[in-house]
């Protein structure tokens, strides 16, 4: 019988189980799996998935699973299985460092030729991706700022030389706050990621904000002067050097330029500095030299860099707005993929900090719109054909962008896996661009995400609105009209759709086998004990073989079940395995088993075996009768890396009771200097109200060892 599987366990299954991840991270909306071996990953299983939005197979044995906003507990929940504790202590594939990942994915194309840009866009990425829950927050705040100065309740909140009512000010300081302090966000984002100690970036950088330092700009010695066509204030410290006063808040090349030189710096201290004072001097010597480096040097040039590069695309904006209004609507498509979208979104930021204004977000927004419209036509599709799967991933990508204004889950949820898509999607884009270019274009503000939600934030809302919409009807009308899908694809949807229905008519039936097994169980007298166990030793082999039953009778209410010893072993209490993670009871309740004579390790009971590393040192299976069960050969004997190991079953192999799942060489083990204590668990204690120890002494294969009850 087919067992429940969450989703998290469908997921580990379905890229090749733990032993074929070499490495697991996640972004804001993707699980990132570097795989040992991505062919053998199944797509349209991992997209049947519920949770998934779908997935994206990439070079280098690199695979994305799409799971949207709730990615971060997918993550958790995924690294809390059983299975994957041993990944990185040698159970199957050892997990490899970022940098080994990096640099294999570095290895092949484009990356190997050229893996500075990697490294530099990466940086940027990582920089920024962290804040943007905070970015999102507060481009809502400034969507609502922005519509009460439209409708005139208040004056123009985003100059701070105007002045407003006390309240309003209040709540302007709501989305002020976030982009004020937005270097400190970076200086702690680019340190850590450049193995820096993020709090002294942090503290570097804050020096430059505080109060005292721009107070210093105000001192009768303090002198004005003209610098690239700019007034700047400097004063004269240390006898003589030169010290220029900005304003660093809502800067982000100076923290990107402190962050560059801090990492390297912190590295070659720890080269040269006792390992048992770096605690101290560490942090001390890198503080003493960042803060006059970052204020007197790197922190003017990153302004500076920053300033030169807002004036180049102003110029170029003024002499024609037309140019981005197309240009950016067409270029991003092909540059959120790579991650070459983040410099943009600084310079964004540096445009509002220069010129009180920016011009790139109205015409990115006609591509975002574009790409939310391209989804709105496969969700019309979708639900049309009855194709729930795509049905669901459409939903849950559209609400994303529309809410939210992030494309990433249309994009690599949908777009990038059908390839029809993006010329439809071109042409709305082209659409928006040249309804805004042509009437002058818009500008916002403050830096917002482009949704619904944020369209009052622009200057010219009218226009802006109707450029987007534009953009969003086109690709969705052109995508319905013209489908998205090649005549293989749609083949490959109609079996994924037959699938789906032979899954569910499946459950129901299976779901009303169990209700009247239920139903009989009640009309029985007294207690029923369902035995588990596989048949005692010497029992005769002419029994009638054991098919996997209809329902799961250990789950019943009331059920009592016995399960079977694993092997020859003296039982001993969980609390006394020398291993604090199963003795805790963490993975499940049970005992521990010291094996006597021969270690050979059975199956206790018909089931499907779910895990089953390559090092042969542990197995979970889920019993027919419901229970699920983890047999732990050893203590850290995963370090032997199946040395000593004899493996006679799989993942996914079906057993009966008494079925050899793996033989020991003892003196393999013990030569080691490893345990052969055995942990037995029941690892979904949790359904049940009582998991006891029924065996003491030694105990023999096939006889009770634990017994649970419903």
């Amino acid at each position: 019988m087919a067992t429940q599987t969450s989703a998290p366990e469908a997921i580990i299954e379905a890229v090749g189980g733990p032993e074929n991840i070499a490495h697991l991270t996640h972004c804001a909306t993707r699980l990132r799996f570097q795989l040992n071996d991505a062919s053998v990953v199944d797509t349209p299983t991992v997209e049947k998935i519920p949770g998934v939005m779908g997935a994206v197979p990439q070079s280098g044995d690199r695979y994305q699973v799409i799971i949207g906003g709730t990615v971060q507990s997918m993550y958790e929940k995924i690294m809390a299985l059983p299975e994957m504790q041993d990944l990185g202590q040698g159970g199957g594939a050892k997990r490899q460092s970022d940098a080994d990942v990096k640099a294999a994915a570095r290895a092949g194309g484009v990356r190997g030729k050229f893996s500075w840009v990697d490294n530099f866009f990466e940086f940027l990425s990582d920089s920024f991706r962290p804040i943007i829950g905070a970015l999102l927050g507060a481009s809502i705040f400034i969507t609502f700022m922005a519509l009460m100065g439209t409708l005139g309740v208040i004056g123009n909140w985003a100059d701070s030389r105007v002045t407003l009512e006390p309240t309003w000010a209040y709540l302007n300081l709501t989305w002020r706050s976030v982009f004020y302090f937005l270097p400190l966000m970076v200086a702690y984002n680019a340190s850590r990621k450049l193995g820096a100690d993020p709090w002294v970036g942090f503290a570097v950088m804050a020096m430059t904000m505080l109060p005292g330092f721009a107070a210093l700009g105000t001192l009768d010695q303090a002198t004005s002067l003209t610098f690239m066509g700019s007034e700047i204030t400097t004063i004269k410290l240390f006898g003589g050097i030169p010290l220029t006063i900005f304003d660093y808040g809502s800067q982000v090349f100076p923290p990107l330029l402190m962050a560059a030189v801090l990492g390297p710096l912190t590295k070659w201290l720890k080269r040269i500095i006792p390992e048992g004072v770096q605690l101290i001097f560490v942090p001390f010597f890198a503080m003493l030299v960042m803060f006059p480096l970052t204020s007197f040097i790197l922190g003017p040039i990153g302004v500076y860099v920053g300033a030169w590069l807002a004036h180049l695309l102003n110029a170029i904006n003024s002499v024609s707005p037309f140019i981005f209004c197309i240009i950016i609507p067409l270029a991003y498509p092909f540059m959120v993929p790579l991650g070459l979208h983040w410099p943009i979104n600084a310079i964004m930021l540096l445009n509002i900090q220069e010129y009180g204004k920016d011009f790139i977000q109205g015409p990115m927004g006609c591509w975002n719109f574009a790409a939310f419209g391209a989804t709105a036509g496969v969700l019309v599709l979708a639900v049309r054909n009855k194709e729930t799967d795509m049905r669901q991933t459409a939903t849950g990508a559209l609400f994303a962008g529309l809410v939210g204004g992030i494309s990433e889950p249309s994009l690599y949820g949908i777009h990038l896996r059908y390839k029809r898509i993006y010329p439809r999607m071109l042409v709305g884009c082209v659409v928006g661009g040249l309804i805004q270019g042509i009437f002058g274009g818009v500008t916002t503000s403050a830096f917002v995400f482009t949704s619904l939600l944020t369209i009052p934030a622009f200057s010219n809302i009218p226009l802006y609105a109707i450029s987007v919409l534009a953009s969003f009807f086109t690709a969705m009308v052109l995508v319905i009209i013209s489908d998205y899908r090649t005549p293989e694809d749609r083949a490959e949807q109609r079996e994924i759709a037959a699938q789906n229905a032979a899954d569910e008519a499946r459950e129901a039936e299976l779901a009303g086998v169990s209700a009247t097994s239920a139903s009989e169980h009640q009309l029985a007298a007294g207690s029923t004990a369902v035995s588990a166990a596989a048949p005692a030793a010497g029992a005769g082999t002419g029994a009638v073989e054991s098919a996997a039953p209809a329902g799961k009778p250990a789950l019943e209410p009331g059920t009592v079940t016995d399960v079977a010893s694993p092997l020859t072993g003296v039982v001993m209490p969980l609390d006394q395995v020398d291993d604090p993670v199963f003795a805790s009871g963490a993975v499940g309740q049970g005992a521990g088993l010291n094996p006597v004579g021969d270690v050979v390790v059975t199956a206790p009971a018909a089931g499907t075996v779910v895990v089953a590393p390559a090092s042969g040192h542990a197995y979970g299976i889920t019993l027919d009768s419901g229970v699920e069960i983890l047999i732990h050969v050893g203590i850290d004997t995963v370090n032997l890396e199946g040395k000593g190991f004899d493996v006679k079953v799989k993942q996914g192999d079906r057993v009966e009771a008494g079925q050899e799942l793996v033989r020991v060489d003892r003196s393999v083990v013990e030569e080691a200097g490893y345990q052969l204590t055995t942990p037995v668990l029941i690892t979904n204690t949790a359904k049940f109200a009582s998991v006891e120890v029924v065996a003491e002494g030694e105990v023999a294969p096939g006889a009770p060892l634990i017994r649970v009850t419903a």
